[in-house]
């Protein structure tokens, strides 16, 4: 009887000792997958995108909601220039909705299509984050018309080697295009494939299939 009761206690020990190793090899497995994700949004408020603005900020919010609390979100706004409106922490909804609500506003007197302004600054944002250890992602938001200075807005034949120059320093980086009309997407698509690919890195889509474009870049940034 002593024999058994001295085997069982061992076996006992030992199991609650390999199970307690168990635990500590998994949560040190999830921390070391873990990455913090840098998100920034570019916001069009411009004339041409006045109809959908709306739907782009709930669509910026419904994003930051699956977001991780240690993760960051900035937002800019575009039009016929391109400034930061929004820099923190992605949960702070409130906040995020005063500030697009107060500077995102539709104005009548502004003209333009910053779009290229924007995403230099974008990029610039991104590599900071990169050193910093976040997976850096960029979201454009609206129909990427051009409008106004032309030394704003997007240089269509430089993108690709910009892109593909950037992508040395930053090759996690995702890059998403949303609400613009599918012949603008299909442009953007011929131009970034060369240097980018749709599986991992490049997603685009109409204002009709924004929120299947959305679940996959979710699923590329594991959130």
């Amino acid at each position: 009887m002593f024999r058994r009761t001295l085997t069982l206690g061992i076996i006992l020990v030992l199991a609650v000792f390999l199970l307690k190793l168990v635990v500590v090899a998994l949560s040190k497995t999830k921390l070391a997958e873990f990455q913090p994700v840098a998100t920034v949004f570019l916001l069009d408020i411009s004339a041409s995108s006045r109809g959908s603005i709306d739907k782009q900020k709930e669509t910026i919010l419904k994003i930051a909601k699956r977001m991780d609390s240690e993760d960051k979100a900035l937002i800019y706004v575009v039009s016929e220039d391109a400034y930061n409106v929004y820099n923190g922490n992605p949960h702070k909804l409130v906040d995020m909705r005063k500030s697009m609500n107060k500077y995102g506003e539709f104005d009548p007197k502004a003209y333009g299509t910053a779009y290229g302004l924007a995403l230099k600054k974008a990029v610039g944002d991104a590599l900071e984050f990169k050193e910093a250890g976040y997976k850096p992602s960029i979201f454009i938001l609206g129909d990427l018309e051009n409008e106004g200075d032309v030394t704003k807005q997007i240089n269509w034949n430089t993108l690709p080697k910009n892109m593909e120059r950037t992508l040395k320093y930053i090759p996690d980086l995702s890059l998403t295009f949303l609400y613009a009309h599918p012949q603008k997407l299909d442009e953007v698509r011929q131009t970034l494939l060369p240097v980018m690919d749709e599986k991992t890195s490049l997603t685009m889509a109409s204002e009709e299939n924004v929120d299947q474009a959305v679940r996959k870049v979710l699923e590329i940034l594991k959130r």
